[in-house]
């Protein structure tokens, strides 16, 4: 088996197009979202990876013991709910902002380990978790001297929370199910909860503030479903390519290099026209950046 392809290590390589092909992702789907609600966006994001998914379970059962359903649907529910928080702000958002906001999931993985793993942290992660937040609160300022803690700061720290704990619970799933049922149960209920939400909004009258989960289904026309077909399947091509890249390569390199989808997703952001981010706001990413890498460093040494 060769580490390298054209003098570059796989796993890096996997990687660098797993972020490519998320912000490709992260592009169309922001491109949808101006006609699509983000529950129904979120519903094409993962039936394309249901329906992969089923197909090798029905050519390889799993292997597995079980014994953990709750925690499994946990898994999937954090998952679903962190995914529509994501592609709810990525419309209202820069896109670059938005992925970093869901690059914090690994400062809230630390977190939640210590909490319910008794995992230690140490000194830099501690170090990396206050670069992180405020990373994210110099995201948040809009301007200079001003701060706000608006909707989409807060689905935006949510979406990096949920993931998190969506992550952190994949660490005792592992031992009791095959890897592709707790894929499973995050694509199956990212597809099946959004039919849900949008078969009762007709019926319920959903505060504002809710907007981001109930919506009616509005059909795609035209080159929309090529968008909505290209999102899932670059989805689906990210989420194989990085499982690729931890098998290649240690998951501190691979970690590291996972950040540059945010360097991707500020480059089609601006593209779609997105503003070019104020340097308090690229300071912000970059303290992201930098607290998750520490993240990723402390696990290595320990």
């Amino acid at each position: 088996m060769k580490k390298y392809i054209l003098g570059m290590d796989r796993g890096v390589l996997f990687m660098l197009l797993a972020s490519l092909s998320f912000a490709i992702m992260g592009g169309f789907a922001k491109t949808v979202s101006e006609v699509l609600p983000p529950v129904e966006v979120t519903f094409f994001r993962n039936v394309f990876g249901v329906a992969i998914v089923g197909f090798a379970i029905y050519k390889s059962p799993l292997k597995q013991i079980g014994g953990r359903p709750l925690l499994l649907l946990f898994r999937g529910v954090m998952g679903f709910m962190a995914l529509l928080a994501y592609f709810y702000i990525i419309a209202y958002i820069p896109l670059g902002e938005a992925v970093t906001y869901n690059k914090t999931s690994p400062i809230f993985v630390a977190i939640f380990a210590y909490l319910f793993l008794n995992e230690k942290l140490s000194h830099i992660a501690i170090l990396a978790i206050i670069l992180g937040f405020i990373g994210i609160a110099f995201i948040s300022i809009p301007s200079v001297g001003s701060f706000t803690f608006n909707k989409y700061t807060l689905l935006g720290i949510f979406s990096g929370l949920g993931a998190a704990l969506a992550y952190t619970s994949i660490r005792e799933l592992r031992e009791y199910y095959d890897t592709r049922a707790i894929v499973m149960s995050f694509m199956g209920v990212g597809t099946l909860a959004p039919i849900l939400l949008m078969l009762v909004t007709p019926y319920i009258n959903a505060p504002k503030s809710l907007d981001f989960m109930f919506a009616e289904f509005i059909m795609p026309q035209g080159v929309i479903w090529l968008y909505v077909i290209i999102m899932g399947v670059s989805a689906t091509i990210s989420q194989v390519l990085m499982t690729k890249a931890y098998e290649y390569t240690k998951a501190g390199i691979v970690g590291t290099i996972s950040y540059t989808n945010i360097l991707f997703a500020l480059i089609i952001g601006i593209a779609l026209g997105d503003p070019i981010p104020t340097p308090l706001k690229v300071l912000g990413i970059i303290l992201v950046i930098i607290s998750g890498l520490l993240v990723a460093f402390s696990k290595e040494e320990r």
